[in-house]
């Protein structure tokens, strides 16, 4: 049996239920298929929304038990009820991928569950539970995403050694965790079970935390985290892991060549990135070679192939929800022959903690690199009138500017909300805004938003201290 498409989307996550949507939208026939069971991809089912649920519902019991008391609220008795939090999250879950699921009958995709192949120009096997069935298409798009990479001689089973994945779903709160990688995943994972009363250990290979963060913003995160309880080993290689009865033994060295040490610990998440996932996609039958990485090129979101568009976490960019979302939309417009585009230099990153991190555009190492001239402004919340009345005093906003014209070429912020207000930096960058122009516009008072006008002040010398 074969039926012939418009497009065809392999995999349905982010960046392919969005472009899925965007077709139906165009009128294009439209078909999607989807390995898990439930639409969303990694985003919707084991990472962005169930992490979200478990950081939200973690932050009000730390809340509860250490900061209600100051606020003139008295609680005694709380405790923790994992098994309800884990409700909660799984029913986040659920009303989400209903939802998408809701959307794809809504735009008259129609859904293929199975793994997809591309099977040579214009043609796309589906292998589900009921055998073989192929597609024919004028379009392919690769969507398949990414999936967590390993450490070599590191067997991850979801149970003590676990991925993301596994760090959502544990049974009981560890005594003592130790996350492999201080990045988004690892740092986001890692304050929900110290939270919730693990003692975390971080154990990172580079110097530092947040690697292609602003160094000064990264620093400062490590600053806020360690007086959180964090512990944190950096510029250390972890070389193995033995199981034992009663707990994991890491072994570890430091990257400089010092004298190794073994650390004993109860779950170890492993968090040292993603990796795109193009496992029996059959690439080769159209003439696709990944790079080096596994990365598929792209020339807006155009392979080299004839027909075949790739988004998302499998190409170029950052392996972000929101970016592949973007891409998405993009792509079936170009399909349909409209103009579509995405400025992957304006994509804003959101680490979800703590308070929460977030960025966009240049940092100063990269600038510095370039030899482009700039200026800095900056505001600390603890001027913040907003963050001072809410006892939110850490971090501050920090705003890059060209030396000459002015033009916003990167923000980057920590403190509490900060990942929603870094989209006000997004849109003056696409617009091409100075940083005079958010100096000028006018921030309701009391805001922590204002932290952003202010540090856009700075960039000037201007700034007003609250």
């Amino acid at each position: 049996m074969s039926d012939t498409f418009d497009v065809v989307i392999i995999g349905a996550g982010p960046g392919g239920y969005n472009c899925a949507i965007r077709c139906g939208q165009l009128g294009l026939k439209t078909a999607i298929i989807e390995k898990r069971k439930t639409l969303g991809g990694t985003c919707l089912n084991v990472g962005c929304i169930p992490s979200k649920a478990m950081l939200h519902a973690s932050e009000i019991y730390a809340a509860a038990r250490t900061e209600f008391a100051d606020l003139g609220v008295e609680m005694s008795g709380v405790k923790l009820n994992l098994k309800q939090m884990m409700k909660q999250k799984a029913d986040a879950v659920d009303g989400l991928t209903q939802g998408v699921a809701f959307l794809m009958k809504k735009n008259k995709v129609t859904v293929f569950s199975g793994t997809g192949r591309i099977d040579g120009p214009g043609r796309v096997v589906v292998k589900g539970a009921d055998g073989e069935q192929v597609l024919n298409a004028k379009n392919i798009v690769i969507a398949t995403g990414s999936e967590p990479a390993s450490l070599p001689g590191i067997e991850i089973d979801e149970k003590r050694i676990v991925s993301s994945t596994g760090a959502l779903s544990l049974e009981g709160v560890p005594r003592r965790l130790m996350v492999i990688g201080a990045g988004v995943i690892g740092l986001e994972l890692g304050s929900v079970w110290g939270r919730l009363g693990s003692e975390v250990t971080v154990v990172e290979y580079l110097p530092r935390i947040l690697p292609g963060a602003d160094m000064e913003i990264a620093r400062q995160s490590q600053r806020i985290f360690t007086k959180q309880g964090m512990t944190f080993k950096l510029s250390t290689k972890v070389t193995g892991i033995k199981k034992g009865s009663s707990g994991l033994t890491v072994s570890m060295k430091p990257s400089d060549g010092g004298a190794a040490e073994e650390v004993e610990t109860d779950i170890v998440l492993v968090a040292i990135g993603r990796r795109p996932y193009t496992e029996g996609l059959g690439l080769e039958s159209v003439g696709i070679t990944p790079d080096k990485r596994g990365v598929i090129p792209n020339d807006h979101m155009r392979t080299s192939a004839d027909g075949v568009w790739v988004i998302g976490d499998v190409t170029s960019g950052p392996m972000l929800a929101h970016k592949a979302e973007d891409e998405g939309a993009a792509c079936a417009e170009l399909i349909a022959g409209k103009a579509g585009h995405v400025d992957l230099g304006k994509i804003p990153g959101v680490v979800y903690t703590s308070p929460e991190i977030a960025w966009v555009g240049k940092t100063e190492e990269e600038l510095k690199e370039e030899g482009r001239a700039y200026k800095v402004g900056k505001f600390p919340f603890s001027a913040n009138s907003r963050a001072r009345t809410n006892h939110q005093t850490d971090g501050l906003v920090k705003i890059i500017a060209d030396a000459e014209t002015d033009e916003i070429l990167g923000a980057h912020m920590v403190g509490v909300g900060v990942g929603e207000m870094i989209a006000e930096i997004c849109v003056a960058m696409e617009f091409g805004a100075s940083s005079e122009d958010i100096a000028r516009t006018s921030h309701a008072h009391p805001t922590m938003t204002e932290a952003v006008r202010q540090a856009a002040m700075g960039v000037e010398g201007w700034t007003m201290q609250m």
